[in-house]
């Protein structure tokens, strides 16, 4: 990945997630966001195409849309803004050429 404002965008959706392992959360929610959370580290961490990149981060914006309530307010923040970078680099990224 060469955009340093994908690598970025990527790194934060990334902690947003982490910041999520250690609450105490809906145990059901906790099973996507784990899962979201594992793809965002690979993207956050690896060196990937940029076609990738977009693949697993439409992925993970998947993941997140499973989570119904994670019963925890700074979860639901971190969840709404993990959605939000998603988004983000989905509209921004998605419609330039690779």
């Amino acid at each position: 990945m060469t955009d340093d404002s994908l690598s970025g965008r990527t790194q934060e959706l990334h902690r947003h997630l982490e910041a999520t392992a250690e609450l105490p959360i809906d145990r059901t929610a906790n099973r996507w966001l784990g899962e979201a959370e594992a793809v965002a580290a690979d993207v956050a961490t690896s060196d990937l195409e940029r076609e990738t990149v977009l693949e697993r981060v439409a992925k993970v914006q998947h993941l997140l849309g499973e989570v119904d309530e994670t019963d925890h307010e700074g979860a639901d923040d971190h969840l709404e803004a993990a959605e939000e970078i998603c988004a983000k680099i989905l509209e921004d990224e998605g419609s330039t050429p690779p």
